[in-house]
Formats: C-alpha cells, structure tokens, sequence
C-alpha cells in the first residue's frame, strides 16, 4: 500500500514515515501542497494523510482538488479541534480526522481501519453487470457482450475494463491500472495501459476516435463512463 503524507513539520512527518514503514507502507513525503498535487497526479496512492494548515495551498483545498479527480481516502491531520472544523473537513471528502497532538500509532491504526472500510481495490465485481447502452460484462464467464455480441478480449483487457468498471466515473491514473494488471513490481512503462485502451475502444466504441464509454481525464488517466449520450 502506498500512502502519500503531507505536511510540512518534519519531525511529525519523519516520525509517521517511520512508524507507517515499519507496518510494511510505502510512504512518500511533500512538505506543501503544490508538490503534494504534483506527486498524487503522477504516482498511484492507497491513502493520502493530510495535514490542513500547509504553507501556500492549504490541506482544505489540495481536498478539494484531489476529490475532484479521485476517491482514494483522505486522512486529514490537524491542530483544529473545533467541531464544526471536522464537520467541515467531512464535508469536503475526509474519511477521517486526526487532532494534533497524536500518536503515532493511533496514526498507524487509522490508516489500516480507512483502509479496511473502504477496499478500494479487493471489493469483487458482480457476476453479471448490464448497461443500459448494451453493455454486458460478465464476470463469471470472463465474456463482454455489446448488444448481444460476444466481443473478444485478451485477459488484460478484460481486466482493465473490470477494474473501470467497479467504479463508474472514478478517474485510475496509468500507475494504478498498472498495478491492477501487472503488480507492484512491474518496472515498464506505465504507457502501455494507452495500448490496451485503445484496443479496447476499437472493439467497443462505435467511433473509437471519439470515445464515449472509456474516457481519458487529461493530465490524469482514464474513468468508465457507462450511460453516455448517443
């Protein structure tokens, strides 16, 4: 699991990267929010932790930004204990709220409970899911079927598709249908996911120029997009 930690208190952030390490997470460190946006729209993250009172970008609108591109869970990290401070802060997408001062391992023990709630990655898909635009994917058959025709995929394409297809509209970066397809440990270019959906389209797509069923979000990666205008 990778988690991306942001806040500009070295010590807070040295120690946590220790202890989130130690629990087996891969933990990659911003000290501001413009690189904090910079790292999370080029690398796959599991779980961002978020510290709000940031210099430059504060951590309310790196929120606001992330949730505008994805639904990986939100930690927010802070000195605000006010109520109405963590109301606002679930509001604009938080899964939790930790108040300064902390422990360390009540840290460790959050990450892994958001983690285990939201299960982004393991919840399986239905068996069979049909869309109103003929679309079939079934999933017991490994088969996809588009206005009653069986269309051939190779085992990655069916796998990219499926993985999209969990979550309609959820934006996967390149990295993250890498890991999806090829594991952690796969050390090639992340471009070739562009291939395969461009495969993809041409077997799917009426125009597969003008895609409307799989969509590329620029600057970011690619969403399912299963009820689109004819």
């Amino acid at each position: 699991m990778r988690i991306l930690l942001v806040d500009d208190e070295k010590n807070i952030s040295n120690v946590l990267k220790a202890y989130l390490q130690q629990e087996g997470f891969q933990v990659t460190t911003a000290i501001n929010g413009l690189v904090a946006l910079t790292l999370f729209k080029e690398n796959p993250y599991d779980l961002v932790l978020l510290d709000l009172m940031l210099p430059g970008l504060s951590g309310e609108e790196i929120c606001k930004e992330i949730r505008k591109i994805s639904a990986v869970p939100i930690i927010m990290l802070t000195a605000k204990i006010e109520l109405e401070d963590r109301i606002e802060g679930f509001n604009m997408g938080a899964d939790d709220y930790i108040s300064k001062p902390f422990s360390p391992r009540e840290v460790v023990a959050r990450v892994k409970a958001v983690l285990r709630r939201t299960d982004i990655e393991t919840s399986p898909l239905a068996e069979v899911i049909s869309y109103d635009n003929g679309l079939v994917i079934d999933n017991s058959r490994h088969e996809v079927r588009f206005n009653k025709e069986v269309i051939p995929l190779t085992p990655t394409e069916f796998k990219i598709l499926g993985s999209l297809a969990k979550y309609p509209g959820r934006v996967y970066s390149r990295g993250q249908l890498v890991e999806i397809v090829q594991g952690h440990d796969f050390g090639g270019d992340d471009r070739v996911i562009d291939a395969h959906i461009k495969k993809l389209r041409q077997k799917l797509e009426k125009v597969p120029s003008d895609p409307k069923i799989i969509l590329t979000v620029y600057g970011v990666g690619y969403k399912f997009n299963p009820h689109q205008e004819e």
